[in-house]
C-alpha cells in the first residue's frame, strides 16, 4: 500500500515539474539574439537600415456621453390663466410647426375678462369726454378744483384699467380686434412656438390645467448636441473645433461625424467634465436621452518610432533589430505605443543607450525567422 502511494506521488511530481517547464518562456543569450548574414542575404531579404525618428503619433480617446438639447431648444407649454382642456392632437414624436394650435382651452374665466374689456372700453368714452368737460369749466371758475382732478383719476385710473384687460388677452392669444359685444370667446387656442417635435404629453382631454402645469414639452432639434463625459487627464488633449465621430451601440458601425464647440470649466465629483459638440449632419433618429460612443483622435507629444515593418513578435514580446555593423544584427526587447500611418511609437528599456544607433526598418521577419531555425 505504501509502495503504491509513493509510486503515485512521484507520478504527479513528474507531471507537475513537466508542466512547469513546458510553460517556462524561451531566454535567449546575447549570442542566440545577434544574427549575422552575407550580402546576399540581405539584399534578398530586402532589409533596410535606418534611425529612431522624432514623430507625432495620433491616438483614439474613447469616451461616451448622450444626445442633449440647450434650454433654449427645450419649451414647455402652459396656459397663463389656466382652464379646461377641450381638445387636443398631441402624441409624443409628432412633429409641430410655429404658429400651429396644438390645444384648445376654454373656461368661464376668458369669458369675464372679455366681458371686463368690452365694459371698460365702452366706460372710457364717457370718462373721457367727463375729464375734458370738468377741465374747461375749471379754467372758467364754474367748476371746483376738487372736482377736476376727481374726474381726471376716474379717466386715468380707467385707461389703466382697459390697458391691463388688453394685455391679459393678449397674454391668452384673444385679439382685442376680435371681440364685440356680439362676439365673445369662449375659448382660447394654444399655439406652438417653435417647429420641432413632442417629446412629452402630460394632459387627456376633459382636465383642468392650472398656470403652473405643464401641458407638453416641445423640443427643436435645429440645436440638438452631443454631450460628452471627459476625464480630467484628458482634456488638455482637446481643443475647440476638433473633429470627433460618434455612435450608437445599437448600431456601431455607423458613424456621426461632430465638432467640438465647448469644454466645460468644472470638474464634477466624479473627476469629469461636459464637452459639448454639433453634428455636421443631424440624424433626427438620434432623439434626446440616447447614449453615445464617441472616437476622438488626439495628437500625442512628438516620441520615438519605427515602421511597423521593423517590429518582430517572439514569445509574446515585442522585438526591434539593432544594425551592429559587419553584417550583424541583434535583436531587442521594446514596448510599443500608439500606431499611425505605417509608424508605431517605441518604448525603449529604460537604461538603453541605443537610442543614436541604426535599426533595421524593414525586413526584420526575415532576420527572425533567420534567428529561430539556427536555434532549433
Amino acid at each position: 500500500m505504501k509502495s503504491s502511494i509513493f509510486l503515485i506521488a512521484s507520478i504527479l511530481l513528474l507531471v507537475s515539474c513537466s508542466s512547469k517547464n513546458e510553460s517556462k518562456p524561451v531566454t535567449l543569450s546575447k549570442e542566440e539574439r545577434t544574427v549575422l548574414l552575407t550580402p546576399a542575404q540581405i539584399k534578398n531579404a530586402g532589409i533596410e537600415i535606418g534611425k529612431l525618428e522624432q514623430r507625432e503619433i495620433s491616438s483614439i480617446l474613447k469616451v461616451n456621453g448622450k444626445i442633449d438639447v440647450p434650454p433654449q431648444n427645450l419649451v414647455s407649454i402652459s396656459v397663463p390663466l389656466g382652464g379646461y382642456l377641450k381638445t387636443t392632437q398631441l402624441l409624443p414624436g409628432m412633429r409641430v410647426n410655429k404658429g400651429q394650435v396644438i390645444a384648445v382651452i376654454q373656461d368661464q374665466q376668458y369669458i369675464q375678462l372679455q366681458q371686463d374689456f368690452l365694459t371698460a372700453k365702452a366706460r372710457i368714452g364717457y370718462l373721457e369726454n367727463e375729464f375734458k368737460r370738468q377741465k374747461e369749466l375749471n379754467q372758467s371758475q364754474a367748476s371746483s378744483d376738487k372736482q377736476s382732478q376727481l374726474s381726471e383719476v376716474e379717466y386715468r385710473s380707467q385707461r389703466v384699467l382697459l390697458t391691463a384687460l388688453e394685455a391679459k388677452l393678449d397674454l391668452l392669444g384673444i385679439s382685442t380686434d376680435k371681440i364685440s359685444e356680439t362676439n365673445i370667446l369662449r375659448s382660447v387656442n394654444v399655439v406652438s412656438p417653435i417647429n420641432g417635435f413632442v417629446s412629452k404629453v402630460n394632459v387627456n382631454i376633459g382636465k383642468y390645467v392650472s398656470p403652473t402645469d405643464v401641458l407638453f414639452e416641445l423640443i427643436n432639434p435645429v440645436d440638438v448636441h452631443l454631450n460628452l463625459k471627459v476625464f480630467e487627464k484628458s482634456l488638455d488633449k482637446l481643443f475647440i473645433g476638433q473633429h470627433l465621430v460618434t455612435y450608437t451601440n445599437n448600431y456601431p458601425d455607423k458613424k456621426y461625424p461632430c465638432e467640438i464647440i465647448l469644454i466645460g470649466k468644472e470638474i464634477s465629483a466624479e473627476g469629469n467634465t461636459e464637452v459639448h459638440c454639433h453634428f455636421e449632419v443631424y440624424d433626427k433618429s438620434l432623439v434626446p436621452g440616447t447614449f453615445m460612443n464617441a472616437e476622438i483622435e488626439v495628437k500625442n507629444k512628438k516620441s520615438i518610432s519605427l515602421p511597423v515593418d521593423a517590429v518582430v513578435r517572439f514569445e509574446g514580446k515585442q522585438y526591434i533589430y539593432q544594425s551592429l555593423g559587419g553584417n550583424k544584427f541583434e535583436m531587442i526587447q521594446v514596448e510599443l505605443g500608439e500606431s499611425e500611418n505605417g509608424f508605431t511609437e517605441i518604448i525603449l528599456p529604460a537604461n538603453s543607450n541605443v537610442a543614436l544607433a541604426d535599426f533595421v526598418t524593414k525586413g526584420a521577419y526575415s532576420l527572425l525567422m533567420t534567428m529561430k531555425n539556427r536555434v532549433e
